[in-house]
């Protein structure tokens, strides 16, 4: 059941197929006009809480 895996936060949660179009534009906009990280910069990966 997906409902059962999102509400324990096992995922990312679940996207409305009306909405999947929209979600996608936005996360490959988000990643096309990210900035470069510096070198020697530190890298954090996500936090799981």
């Amino acid at each position: 059941d997906p409902y059962y895996a999102t509400a324990r936060l096992w995922d990312d949660g679940i996207i409305d197929p009306r909405d999947t179009r929209q979600v996608l534009s936005m996360g490959l906009s988000v990643a096309h006009n990210v900035d470069f990280i510096t070198p020697g910069a530190p890298r954090y990966g996500v936090f799981r809480m």
